[in-house]
């Protein structure tokens, strides 16, 4: 990670630094910059969209001139999920897309995620030389004029063109007799997931469905699926969905209306594509967070696990290393490499339904194949990111570890995107390990909380 991206981008609070105009306008510049020079003589595009956040209007105006000013042309697409963003950038043949979206973040923040030509998150390498161009003043200084200034293209049909993608992914497939309740978290995917569920003829009860600018993922969606959860049980639906703020993730629940997050998710459609002889590797890609259950259900039907660093742009790497079709990470951030270049809520739970259907069986019977272990989380807002192992914190930290023994783990790390340090654990006995995820959370607290 560098000085402004973290795991997903650049994040914070809109209208303070990093996510003022100011600095929209510099990254769109340097972005343009950048991509400019990896185009040679050809005009360079860029794909621009954002989630329905009030602050996007601000930093999209600023990102765009930032970009037209250095002579890139864009392509504004206005509201649409970021997997949209990330299949339009290659649809249309794009040289980068960029998403203004904080993702699950409250609406006060926003961020910036970079696409390449191919639709994939950019590396770390690459985001690095972008910071190069801003921090080191290295951004197109002499202005351009005339027809060099960059151009804006508007596109038309782009909703269309993103539902049809999706559909595509499972051929179309009927979804008529199946009963969901999706909750679109305000969001970006507000004007397309109901549509596109709906037009596939399944049964759609939709929630948190009109943004204002300020109530996306507030109490809803997928970090807080509660209120889908009772009106699956009270509509007596068959599964529900919860998208978050920009669709790039799900996290469900069975007709019980009980929550079935993404290692339930990529267990289900994993064993289904080891069944079919589509799991290329026999293997998925999973991140250091995933429930221990996971890793044991998969060892039993003979699947490799292989970890990689949290973000879905690593578990991507690791799959593009390992030739793996299928990899995730239990916060819902779920790849299918035959469809996407990124996680998509939207497709995510479209190869759920497609095994419900093919298999004809309930939700809840298909999670039973794994059994998660007993987990907490919990967040403590911290002041700075020093290195865990220098913490005074280390002493209950490895005190937990020798209290789980064999029979659980322990797992501290720093979140990518907001200024908060994770500590979860993992075991047999419920109390226990909330017992002891506090006392470290107290330790950590006390010397470097908020």
């Amino acid at each position: 990670m560098g000085i402004l991206f973290g795991t997903d981008g650049i994040r914070g609070v809109a209208n303070m630094p990093p996510m003022t105009p100011e600095m929209a306008l510099n990254i769109g510049k340097a972005a343009a910059c950048y991509f400019k020079e990896k185009c040679g003589e050809k005009r360079s595009k860029i794909v621009i969209g954002k989630d329905t956040r009030l602050s996007g209007y601000m930093l999209e105006n600023a990102l765009n001139a930032g970009i037209v000013s250095a002579g890139v042309d864009v392509l504004p697409v206005g509201i649409l999920p970021t997997p949209a963003i990330a299949h339009l950038t290659k649809s249309l043949n794009a040289d980068a897309g960029i998403v203004l979206s904080a993702s699950h973040n409250p609406a006060e923040d926003n961020g910036i995620k970079i696409f390449n030509g191919e639709g994939f998150k950019l590396s770390d390498e690459v985001e690095e030389e972008i910071e190069e161009y801003i921090l080191r003043k290295r951004i197109e200084t002499s202005h351009i004029k005339g027809d060099s200034i960059g151009k804006a293209h508007y596109v038309d049909e782009v909703k269309g063109r993103y539902i049809e993608f999706a559909k595509a992914s499972v051929r179309n497939m009927s979804l008529r007799g199946i009963k969901i309740v999706l909750d679109c978290a305000n969001g970006a995917a507000y004007n397309t997931a109901p549509y596109m569920f709906g037009e596939l003829g399944a049964e759609v009860i939709v929630l948190n469905d009109k943004p204002d600018g300020m109530n996306i993922n507030f109490e809803c969606g997928a970090l807080h699926p509660e209120k889908m959860m009772e009106v699956v049980k009270s509509e007596k639906a068959d599964v529900g969905i919860a998208l978050d703020g920009d669709a790039d993730r799900v996290i469900v629940c069975d007709e019980n209306g009980r929550n079935v997050d993404g290692d339930h998710i990529i267990a289900i459609c994993a064993l289904y594509l080891k069944e079919n002889a589509l799991l290329e590797k026999n293997s998925v890609v999973t991140t250091i967070m995933t429930n221990k259950g996971f890793d044991i259900a998969m060892r039993k039907k003979g699947i490799t696990v292989i970890k990689s660093n949290v973000g879905d742009k690593y578990v991507i790497d690791e799959m593009k290393k390992t030739g793996c079709v299928l990899g995730g990470e239990q916060s819902g951030h779920i790849i299918f490499s035959q469809y996407t270049t990124t996680g998509d809520g939207i497709v995510s739970a479209l190869q759920l339904l497609r095994v419900m259907k093919e298999k004809g069986e309930t939700l809840s019977s298909l999670a039973s194949c794994m059994k998660a272990l007993p987990q907490i989380i919990v967040n403590v807002g911290v002041k700075e990111k020093r290195d865990v192992n220098v913490l005074n914190a280390k002493k209950q930290i490895e005190e937990a570890e020798k209290a789980l023994g064999n029979m659980g783990r322990v797992l501290v790390r720093y979140s990518g995107t907001q200024n908060l340090c994770r500590v979860m654990i993992e075991g047999e006995d419920k109390n226990e390990i909330k017992k002891l995820a506090n006392t470290i959370a107290a330790a950590i607290k006390e010397e470097i909380g908020i």
